[in-house]
């Protein structure tokens, strides 16, 4: 392996306009790891974000913008427009069940009945670059060269540490790649500050010669192993010492404020099998406080050092012309994942010190768990993993002043299919039918530039029709109603008892967007419609359930 510094040192020197030539947007698309709806200061939260929360004053903040319940599969939507299933990520690769390997859709990969958005800007004359999580393919054929970037740095799988070369699970170490040669961690690597810098390293150094850029920087925060420098953490000592029960209550009273909640709407309750704060040992609440202090800490650095690349951006002159999105992959972390992967919590006791003193040291191996993962979706029903509304909403953040109308809440209904035809309107690219001697899936996404722009009042007719499929977990949404159908066989989830196995339960977000009053059994006519659209959905994308439930690994 080729041995490497990642140690970027940012240059503080202006340096001159690049051309302008080609006068086509730039393109900036930041994806954060397992963020919780509430986690940045501009949808709720407490935590520092001063430079999103920058954007989302100037720009729009999208508050029904939907993603697959876990990673791969939305990062396959996002960079493919169409559904995971047709993309290649049905089902995560590390959790592909017998009865769907070797299927179309099924691949484990980006696969290439999609042309990837950096190919198509590629071809388009854009310069292309990576830098963070990649989690679409190992092989040289699927790497992100492969795709459609011109230089990256990349982690090729779901997850690692933030201080070191850790993996998700050992043994061994994670799989970094640049430029098409793997390449072994050295010196003094912190993954937000790394991918960051390196970004700025490559848009700062780009050729001169007048052409746009595509950018697109994929933090692996705040996914868990929880890690930060201790100097990072320190600056949250004692801020959560209030308890989970506490926080949710205060995040969601400044949804409130923030005009970011209906008439009516409540928050969700404490899954009843999970500990009340007020009844923890006080050595119980020191360590879940901490918890959450090394969290913040990773959400602040995100937001810090993105912030280094915004005023990169500015001195170089690029700010101005750079289109620049911003979402989560996923809902937060809320499995008890000691108690549901056997393999990992073995792993832990292998690996690492979970001691106080050692909580968020690159040796420390932690997660938020289901109680701090709750307040960071108060009114949302559960998490990542879920296809409640609490996995698979996001926040998203759209910024370009130079058309689009800023310090707007967009609430009509957004997915993360729709970003890739949004880019293309703006770079003036027609999807192809055919890439690369493949033919190409058509789009199920659609342009929402007329929206972003006030020209129209929704992107989304009542007729569209979203799907979701993951472990075997379901949804359908049409319209303001939704349909969810939650499988037995996951006993190592936090369970929440109102949600009925085995049974699609019926909601209308328009009133209900907690999924909290279930219809099914007052409307059976629109429950028997939406089955019926289920039905569709899965003759069109090929769906296949996995033949037993699963968890997920990252």
């Amino acid at each position: 392996m080729k041995q490497i510094s990642l140690y970027l040192i940012i240059s503080i020197t202006i340096i001159s306009c690049h051309p302008s030539n080609d006068e086509r947007p730039n393109i900036l698309l930041i994806v954060a790891d397992d963020l919780a709806f509430t986690d940045i200061g501009a949808f709720g939260g407490e935590i520092e974000t001063p430079n999103l929360d920058a954007l989302a004053a100037s720009g729009v903040r999208l508050t029904q913008f939907y993603v697959a319940p876990t990673c791969s599969p939305t990062r396959s939507m996002l960079l493919s427009g169409t559904d995971n299933h047709l993309a290649g990520l049905g089902n995560m690769a590390e959790e592909l069940r017998q009865n769907q390997q070797a299927n179309p859709g099924y691949e484990g990969y980006l696969n290439f009945r999609v042309a990837a958005l950096p190919e198509l800007l590629q071809e388009a004359g854009y310069h292309t670059y990576m830098a963070g999580k990649w989690h679409l393919g190992l092989t040289p054929e699927t790497s992100p060269g492969a795709r459609g970037f011109e230089h990256y740095f990349s982690l090729l799988q779901g997850c690692a540490g933030h201080l070191n070369q850790m993996p998700c699970v050992g043994p061994g170490v994670a799989i970094y790649e640049q430029d098409g040669e793997r390449v072994d961690l050295d010196g003094d690597f912190y993954s937000t500050r790394t991918y960051s810098e390196r970004m700025i390293d490559y848009l700062k150094n780009r050729p001169d010669d007048g052409k746009p850029f595509f950018g697109y920087l994929t933090y692996t925060a705040p996914h868990w192993p929880l890690q930060a420098p201790q100097e990072s953490i320190a600056k949250y000592a004692g801020r959560y010492d209030i308890g989970y029960d506490s926080l949710q209550k205060a995040r969601f009273e400044k949804m409130k404020t923030l005009g970011l909640i209906i008439p009516g709407m409540n928050k969700i309750e404490r899954i009843p099998t999970e500990p009340a704060w007020s009844s923890l040992s006080e050595e119980d609440k020191r360590i879940e406080a901490r918890r959450m202090e090394i969290y913040a800490a990773m959400v602040d650095d995100l937001d810090r050092y993105l912030g280094t690349l915004l005023e990169s951006l500015k001195r170089n002159g690029d700010f101005e012309n750079t289109f620049i999105i911003f979402l989560s992959d996923n809902g937060p972390e809320g499995a008890h994942l000691d108690i549901g992967w056997d393999s990992l919590a073995d792993w832990v006791d292998q690996c690492c010190d979970n001691s106080f003193e050692n909580m968020g040291m690159a040796n420390s191996y932690l997660w938020p768990g289901p109680n701090w993962s709750r307040s960071g979706v108060p009114p949302f029903r559960m998490f990542k993993g879920f296809t409640t509304e609490g996995g698979i909403r996001s926040p998203a953040i759209v910024h370009f002043p130079k058309t689009i109308p800023g310090g707007l809440i967009k609430g009509q209904m957004i997915t993360v299919m729709d970003v890739l035809p949004t880019i293309l309107e703006l770079a003036e690219i027609k999807h192809p039918t055919t890439f690369k001697g493949n033919e190409i899936l058509p789009l199920r996404g659609s342009s929402m530039l007329s929206l972003l722009k006030g020209q129209s009042e929704s992107l989304h007719g009542q007729n569209y029709t979203m799907g979701w499929e993951l472990f075997g977990r379901r949804a359908i949404r049409q319209g303001d109603w939704k349909i969810v159908y939650e499988p037995s066989g996951i006993p190592w989830e936090p369970n929440d008892p109102d949600i009925t196995e085995d049974q699609w339960r019926l909601y209308n977000l328009a009133t209900d967007p907690g999924e909290q009053i279930d219809l099914s059994v007052q409307e059976p006519e629109k429950l028997t419609d939406l089955i019926r659209q289920w039905e569709n959905y899965v003759r069109e994308t090929g769906v296949i359930v996995p033949d037993y439930e699963v968890g997920y690994a990252n």
